[in-house]
């Protein structure tokens, strides 16, 4: 029965992220929570259950040379280094996961803030982008774009390893602002890209740690990859602003939640 009901899950959470673009990590992990899933347990599980299901995405972008690789280099650059001496530090400083619970729901807490967030304010951080774009002279931003990439990406090692969260919405949120002359479907391609090897190092920290449960990864991929595909073909037939401005209703609540509780 529990892993019918993890197939559910994973099929709810598939059919979500197709219709809404949403990254999984944002929803997956907080209902695995529900469900009485440890912390430690839920980001493991999560991140590698993320970057299975995001290499298709990968490979279709690349197809469509829609991947800027340079950029996703600089993304990296940052990130997987420090996603690896997070784990390093996870396993030093902490003689178990009970010590180290309080810092993931802490930090699950702030990145589903952060996420919300950003789908709410999504179009006025386009529009800023846009602005930075038209300026006659580059921005200090613009100017130092090459090293604030690096350091971003660095940032959102360390916060994804620890929370499963953010290396769609936030890691899209970066680019947006970075590289404003992006088109859309690069920002996304781009982002997918430099998402797989983030989830996939920050998924082998935590099996290294023992937090990954094998049988709930199989369960949540069995259901949620066919629901990918079935909320992508449903998606353009749903109102899509209704859907995102609920889901960061809901995200904000439970980020509120683990911040405060």
């Amino acid at each position: 029965m529990e892993f019918l009901l993890y197939v559910m899950a994973g099929a709810l959470v598939g059919l979500i992220v197709g219709l809404t673009g949403i990254g999984g990590g944002s929803l997956m992990t907080p209902l695995l929570l529900m469900f009485g899933i440890p912390p430690h347990i839920a980001v493991g599980t999560d991140l590698l259950y993320a970057s299975i299901t995001k290499a298709s995405g990968v490979v279709a972008h690349y197809k469509q040379n829609n991947i800027r690789w340079a950029i996703t280099g600089l993304l990296a650059l940052g990130s997987i280094p420090s996603a690896i001496i997070t784990g390093m530090i996870l396993q030093s400083h902490f003689e178990d996961y009970k010590e180290y619970t309080g810092v993931i729901t802490t930090c699950l807490g702030v990145m589903l803030v952060l996420t919300a967030t950003l789908l709410l304010f999504r179009k006025k951080l386009q529009l800023f982008a846009k602005h930075q774009s038209d300026l006659k002279q580059k921005s200090w931003i613009q100017k130092n774009k090459a090293i604030i990439t690096v350091i971003m990406g660095a940032v959102l090692g360390v916060l994804v390893t620890l929370s499963s969260v953010g290396a769609g919405a936030i890691g899209t949120a970066i680019l947006i602002v970075l590289y404003p002359h992006l088109r859309s479907i690069n920002v996304i391609g781009t982002d997918i890209a430099h998402a797989v090897p983030l989830t996939l190092i920050g998924g082998l920290v935590h099996l290294s740690l023992g937090n990954v449960d094998y049988s709930l990864l199989g369960a949540l991929l069995v259901g949620s990859i066919p629901a990918i595909h079935l909320g992508s073909k449903l998606g353009s037939r749903l109102p899509e602003n209704i859907l995102r401005a609920a889901l960061a209703s809901l995200l904000m609540a439970l980020g509120l939640k683990y911040i405060i509780f």
